[in-house]
């Protein structure tokens, strides 16, 4: 089936998904997570088939990791989707509203966007989040996964197609695209005015084709350089901690620290510990030169170190000499994504937040916390690093656009 014939039946679905009750939808949602894990063997059947030939075509760790499924990731997936049920729709909710001095009154409503796109790489649990909250937030998901996890998506979307379809709902509001043919891409970003919107999630070559390419509107989800920034006001038992868990909770996600500026005032205190804790956990280190004095194991930091997202088990180290040369640096190497300070004052969390121009800012606290789970939002569709029409973890609302509804009483304009 051609990508505009699959686009042109995710229409017809989201006609009627945007006037779905939010009974209809959460009972799809639910139904779909009962289906996860009912079929879990046959979808850990078909996860174990992509990580073979993963495996033999020498994908990366960071990358098989992305990819590999059991079965408490599956029931994982599957409790997101329950835990979106329980999440207030958005479709309808009342954004503003006023009467107006002639008696129109004016209210402004969210409605789904339509037909939505999602690109994406590995991840298969990608595309169980994106079903999802398409499917609450009234909009039909046109997936189009990486050939990588081919078997899996294909095992999961077969798994949701029947119990949206059971539930009541047009199972072709979640669609997979060939992801054998890179022409399913180009029709992809081209189908405007049967896609209303695209968003694509991976690393930098992707989201950069798609931003470039598309005749689509997209919502651009960036990589993810995140820095933590420990001040001269830091604790530094809470520094160490923060850092470590930022790089090491989990290697292979956006959310990651991937670079760790250090001020120069508690640079001989921190770095030995820190240093220390990163080798135990089997870190790199990647340091300029005042970070190698501290110890024999770090690599010479180049500049492209600084500027790039591993996705593994290594990070750039600098030490800069004030918060100002911390916030130059993060605006010269960062993505816009997430960056952290630790700090006991005040005045440099707040100087740090209204400077550091980034979608998230954290003040004492992991970066690894930007995400939509961790926001209470459930389960994401992405962290858009742009500034319009949604810029962060992007949650229900994120999947929605506008219309204004005015009601009058026989109003004619004079």
């Amino acid at each position: 089936m051609s990508v505009s014939e699959q686009a042109r039946r995710a229409r017809t679905a989201a006609e009627a998904l945007a006037v779905a009750t939010r009974t209809a939808k959460d009972a799809a949602l639910v139904a779909m997570a009962d289906a996860l894990v009912a079929r879990t063997p046959e979808i850990l059947a078909a996860n174990s088939a992509d990580l073979a030939a993963g495996r033999e075509a020498g994908l990366s760790a960071a990358v098989l990791d992305r990819l590999a499924l059991d079965a408490g990731r599956v029931a994982g997936i599957a409790d997101a989707l329950r835990q979106m049920a329980a999440l207030p729709d958005p479709v309808g909710e009342v954004v503003r509203g006023s009467t107006l001095p002639n008696g129109l009154e004016l209210r402004q409503i969210r409605v789904p966007f339509g037909v939505v796109g999602i690109i994406y790489e590995a991840r298969p649990n990608v595309t169980v989040d994106a079903a999802g909250i398409c499917l609450k937030s009234g909009n039909a998901a046109l997936l189009r996964g990486s050939s990588s996890a081919a078997r899996s998506n294909a095992a999961l979307v077969a798994v949701l197609r029947d119990a949206v379809g059971d539930a009541g709902l047009p199972a072709d509001a979640v669609q997979l695209l060939d992801a054998g043919s890179r022409d399913s891409v180009k029709e992809l970003m081209r189908a405007r005015g049967l896609v209303d919107v695209l968003i694509p999630r991976g690393g930098a070559s992707l989201i950069r084709t798609v931003v470039e390419e598309s005749t689509v509107p997209v919502i651009e989800t960036g990589v993810g350089n995140c820095h933590v920034y420990v001040d001269a006001a830091a604790d530094l038992a809470k520094a160490v901690a923060i850092a470590l868990n930022a790089k090491t909770q989990r290697l292979s996600t956006c959310n990651t620290a991937e670079s760790l500026l250090v001020h120069a005032a508690v640079a001989d205190a921190f770095l030995p510990p820190m240093l220390a804790a990163f080798a135990e956990a089997g870190v790199t280190v990647h340091g300029d030169e005042r970070v190698a004095a501290h110890a024999a194991a770090v690599v010479p930091a180049t500049d492209e170190d600084f500027a790039t997202e591993y996705l593994s088990a290594d990070i750039a180290v600098a030490v800069v000499d004030s918060l100002d040369a911390a916030v130059a640096h993060i605006r010269r190497y960062g993505t816009g994504h997430t960056e952290a300070i630790v700090t006991d004052s005040a005045t440099a969390a707040r100087e740090f937040v209204a400077r550091v121009d980034a979608a998230v800012v954290m003040v004492n606290a992991s970066t690894r916390f930007t995400d939509g789970g961790e926001f209470g939002f459930g389960a994401e569709i992405g962290i858009s690093t742009q500034k319009l029409h949604a810029r962060g973890p992007m949650g229900l609302p994120e999947l929605t656009s506008t219309k204004y509804v005015v009601t009058g009483d026989g109003h004619l304009r004079g």
